[in-house]
C-alpha cells in the first residue's frame, strides 16, 4: 500500500474579469463602459472598482463600485469625463475585488 500524500492546493483568488469595454469620445473626454463578472457574494466580498491605466501601468482614471452586485452578473458600469493624455492611442482597464484586490490580468482597449 502507499503511503497517504496530501499536497497543498493554491488558494485560487475571485478576481474581477473585466467581459466587454466600450469607447466613446465626447466633448466632455472619454466615457468607458466597463462590463464586470465576478463571483459577488454580499457585502464582505464583491468587485469593488475598475480602472483605466496608461499602457505604463500609470492610473489614469478609476470607477469606485459602491455596494455588491450578487444578482446581477455581468454588470456594465460607466465613467464618463476621462481626460486622457494627448496622443494616447491605447489604455488599459484593470478590475478589482474587495477581498483579492486588483486583478493581475488587464484588458487593453484602443482608442479610435
Amino acid at each position: 500500500m502507499l503511503p497517504a500524500v496530501l499536497i497543498a492546493a493554491p488558494a485560487f483568488a475571485d478576481f474581477a474579469v473585466v467581459e466587454r469595454v466600450a469607447v466613446d469620445k465626447s466633448s466632455n473626454g472619454w466615457r468607458f463602459d466597463v462590463t464586470l463578472s465576478h463571483p459577488d457574494t454580499g457585502w464582505e466580498h464583491y468587485a469593488d472598482a475598475w480602472r483605466v491605466l496608461d499602457m505604463d501601468g500609470k492610473e489614469l482614471a478609476i470607477r469606485i463600485l459602491v455596494h455588491p452586485h450578487v444578482g446581477e452578473q455581468p454588470f456594465t458600469r460607466s465613467l464618463t469625463g476621462v481626460d486622457l493624455p494627448d496622443g494616447t492611442t491605447q489604455v488599459q482597464i484593470q478590475a478589482r475585488c474587495l477581498v483579492d484586490g486588483w486583478s493581475p490580468e488587464t484588458t487593453i482597449v484602443s482608442l479610435n
